[in-house]
Order: structure tokens, then sequence, then C-alpha cells
């Protein structure tokens, strides 16, 4: 992995999966305490933008947000994208290389 480009995505991938996981366990510590919440057109947006794997796995280490239909079938569905995304990708850079 000597291309700077695989360093990048790979560098956009962990930082967006850290803010998804911390979203949902900021979002879930303010339920608790009563304080304002994170919109959840902001935790759809950061785990829609390459940050499903925090999302879901914030929504299971949390148990944040599970009852929600639309959280229980977007999160996953979003993660499952941007795994075949990334696949995609990867698989169109070696056929280049």
């Amino acid at each position: 992995m000597d291309r700077p480009i695989v360093w990048v995505i790979l560098a956009v991938l962990a930082v967006m999966n850290i803010v998804s996981f911390a979203l949902m366990g900021y979002d879930k510590s303010c339920a608790q305490k009563g304080k304002w919440r994170v919109p959840e057109r902001t935790l759809f947006l950061a785990t829609a933008c390459f940050g499903g794997l925090g999302g879901v796995l914030g929504m299971s280490v949390f148990r944040h947000k599970t009852k929600h239909w639309y959280f229980a079938v977007f999160f996953p569905l979003f993660l499952i994208l941007q795994i075949a995304a990334l696949w995609a990708i990867g698989h169109f850079w070696l056929q280049l290389f």
C-alpha cells in the first residue's frame, strides 16, 4: 500500500466511523441527562457519509435508537452499501494497476 490515496481513504473512513460512533454515544448521554440532543438528521448524515460501521456499532453498544425502525433499517443498509461501494472501488482500482 504505497499509494497515498489508499491512506487518505482509510483515514477518512476511520474519522467518519469514529465521529458517527461518538455522536451516537453523545446523543445517548444527552438523552439520559435531559439535555439538548443531536438532531436525527446529523446522526443520519454522519452515518451516510461512510460512517456506517460507527453508526451500527453505536446503536449496539449504547443501545440507542434501536426502537426507531428507520434507524434499525437504514443504518445497517448504509453499512452494506458502503461495504459494496468500497469493494467495487477496490476491485476496479486493482484492475487499473
